[in-house]
C-alpha cells in the first residue's frame, strides 16, 4: 500500500509538472458533448486542452466550493491517448475524450481513492473498477476526479450537514458559497454547475440526485431501480440505491445515461438493455402529455408557488394537459417502512463491500473507527443510522419483510393512481432553494416538500430540470415516470427545457 501511495504522489509532482508549463488557453464557456465533439473533429481543440482548463478551473473556483475531493493524477495521460485513439479514427464511443467526474463512493482501480467521505475508509484503493465506471471507460470517458459528498452518503447520523464528510470537509453551492449544495452528491452536482467537468455521476437511495441537482441548477435523473448496476458502488440498499447522470443539459445527461445502464452479471437486479435514449430527445415531446400535479405540494413555499404558476403556464402553452390534485396518493406507514428497509439493507450491503477491503472488517469497525477518532468525525453530528443498522438482524427478518410489503402496496397505489389518471407523470418542484449551511443545526429544507421519495421508494424513475430562481436560487421541476419510463421523461424534460431554457450560470457569490 506504502508502494502504491508513493506512485501516486510521483504522479501527482508530474501533473503539476505539466500544468506549469503547458500553454494556457482562455478557458471555453460550458461547452456540450455535441459540441465538443465538433470542436475535437474540426481540430479546435483535444481533449488534453480539454482536460488542462477543467484542471486550471479547479485550482481557481474549488477554492470557493470544495466539490473535489480527489484529482485523477493519470487524467492527463488518459487525454493523450484518447487524443491519439482519435487521430487513427478510433472511436471508442459517446464519451470519447470527455472528462467525467465521479462521486467518492464509486470504485475506480487507479490512483485515487474511494471512501465515502470517511476518514474510516482513507487507504481504500479498489481492486477493479465499478461497473458503470467500465462502461464509460469503454465509451472513451476520462475520469478526471472524484467528488466530495455527504460522508457516507448522508446516512451516517441525525441533523448532518449536506455536503460535508470528514475526509473531504464542506461543499458549497456556487450560487451563494453560504448555501448549502444539498446531498448526497453534493461534489457531483457543484461540479457541473460550477463548470469543473462536462459531465458528472452521483448516486441516490432518496433524494441524493435530485436535491443537489435541484439547488444547483442542474439536470439530474434518477434512473429506475433495476436499470443501472450498484456493483462496485458503496451501497445503503439494494432496494433504493441507483447511481445516475447529472449535467448542465437534458441531453448530456441522456447521452451519459445511455452508456452507463445495462445487464451486470454482478447485480442480479439490473435487468435492462442497454439502449440509446437520445432518440427521444423532441423539441415537441409535451404535445398530448398528460401531467398530473399536486397543490399541496405547489403551495409548499409561497415564492415558489407564485413561480410555479408560470411553469404550469409554459407546459400547457407547449401542448401539455395538466391535470390538478389536491394531494398525491399518501400511503400511511410508507415512510417509516422505507426508513427500516434502509437500516437492514445498509447493514448487509456495508458487510458485503468491507469483504474487499483490507482494514475494514465490518460495520461495527466503522463505528469503533469514528468512536476512536470522534474530534475529525463526530464533531459536527453524530453516528445514530451506523449504530442503528448494526443493530439489525438478517434479510430474513419478518420486520423487513413487511417493510417490504409496505413498499410494495405503495408502489401498486401509485401505479394505480397514474394508470386510471392516464398520466404520462407527475410533475412538482423538485423542492426549495438552497438553505444556508448549519453545522449546529443541520439541515433546513425551507419547508419545501421533498417528492424525491414518491420514485425512490418505488423504484420509479425521476428527472429534475431548472426551472425558477427564487432570490437568485435555483429551483428544479421534477418529472416522475413509472418504472423503465426513462424515454417518457426524458421527452417531457426536454420539451419543457428547450421552451424554457431556465437554467442561469452560477456567479460564486460570497456573504461575509
Amino acid at each position: 500500500m506504502l508502494l502504491h501511495e508513493n506512485m501516486r504522489y510521483d504522479r501527482i509532482a508530474e501533473l503539476n509538472i505539466f500544468l506549469n508549463n503547458i500553454k494556457l488557453y482562455p478557458f471555453m464557456k460550458e461547452y456540450s458533448i455535441k459540441e465538443i465533439h465538433s470542436l475535437f473533429e474540426k481540430g479546435e481543440l483535444s481533449s488534453v486542452d480539454l482536460v488542462t482548463q477543467y484542471i486550471r478551473r479547479i485550482e481557481e473556483k474549488d477554492k470557493l466550493t470544495n466539490a473535489i475531493i480527489e484529482l485523477n493524477p493519470d487524467a492527463i495521460e488518459i487525454a493523450k491517448l484518447r487524443d491519439e485513439q482519435r487521430e487513427k479514427g478510433e472511436i471508442l464511443g459517446p464519451l470519447h475524450g470527455i472528462p467525467v467526474i465521479i462521486k467518492d463512493n464509486i470504485d475506480t482501480s487507479d490512483k485515487m481513492m474511494t471512501t465515502a467521505g470517511s476518514l474510516a475508509l482513507n487507504g481504500n484503493f479498489a481492486r477493479k473498477d465499478a461497473h458503470i465506471v467500465s462502461k464509460m471507460r469503454d465509451a472513451g470517458a476520462i475520469i478526471l476526479a472524484k467528488a466530495n459528498l455527504s460522508e457516507w452518503a448522508n446516512f451516517r447520523g441525525q441533523r448532518s450537514s449536506s455536503g460535508w464528510s470528514s475526509r473531504g470537509g464542506q461543499t458549497n453551492n456556487p450560487y451563494a458559497l453560504d448555501r448549502n449544495p444539498c446531498g448526497s452528491s453534493s461534489g457531483s452536482a457543484v461540479a457541473v454547475a460550477a463548470n469543473y467537468c462536462t459531465v458528472a455521476i452521483g448516486t441516490e437511495t432518496d433524494g441524493s440526485i435530485i436535491c443537489p441537482s435541484n439547488v444547483n441548477g442542474i439536470v439530474g435523473i434518477k434512473p429506475s431501480i433495476g436499470l443501472v448496476s450498484r456493483s462496485g458502488i458503496i451501497p445503503i440498499a439494494h432496494s433504493q440505491d441507483t447511481a445516475g447522470p447529472m449535467a448542465r443539459n437534458v441531453e448530456d445527461a441522456t447521452i451519459l445515461l445511455g452508456v452507463i445502464t445495462g445487464k451486470d452479471d454482478n447485480d442480479e437486479q439490473v435487468n435492462a438493455e442497454s439502449m440509446d435514449y437520445t432518440e427521444f430527445l423532441d423539441r415537441d415531446g409535451l404535445k398530448g402529455a398528460r401531467l398530473g400535479y399536486a397543490k399541496n405540494i405547489n403551495n409548499a413555499v409561497p415564492k415558489i408557488s407564485v413561480q410555479m404558476k408560470n411553469v404550469l403556464n409554459s407546459l400547457e402553452k407547449e401542448g401539455a394537459e395538466l391535470v390538478e390534485f389536491d394531494t398525491f396518493p399518501q400511503i400511511e406507514g410508507m415512510g417509516a417502512a422505507e426508513f427500516e428497509i434502509l437500516l437492514y439493507e445498509y447493514k448487509h450491503g456495508l458487510n458485503r463491500y468491507f469483504a474487499n477491503v483490507e482494514h475494514i472488517n465490518d460495520i461495527e469497525d466503522v463505528i469503533q473507527f469514528n468512536k476512536d477518532n470522534s474530534d475529525k468525525v463526530l464533531q459536527y453530528f453524530g453516528q445514530e443510522y451506523l449504530i442503528s443498522a448494526a443493530k439489525k438482524g438478517e434479510l430474513s427478518s419478518e420486520q423487513y419483510i413487511e417493510a417490504l410489503e409496505k413498499i410494495e402496496e405503495a408502489r401498486r397505489e401509485i401505479t394505480e393512481f397514474m394508470d386510471k389518471n392516464k398520466l404520462d407523470a407527475l410533475i412538482a418542484p423538485s423542492g426549495g432553494p438552497a438553505w444556508k449551511t448549519d453545522h449546529i443545526n443541520g439541515d433546513a429544507h425551507n419547508g419545501a416538500m421533498s417528492t424525491s421519495a414518491i420514485a425512490a421508494a418505488t423504484g420509479f424513475s425521476n428527472i429534475t430540470v431548472p426551472a425558477m430562481y427564487v432570490s437568485g436560487l435555483p429551483v428544479g421541476l421534477s418529472f416522475i415516470g413509472r418504472a423503465f419510463a426513462e424515454g417518457t421523461i426524458i421527452k417531457l424534460a426536454y420539451a419543457f427545457e428547450q421552451a424554457t431554457h431556465a437554467r442561469e450560470v452560477p456567479e460564486f457569490i460570497e456573504y461575509s
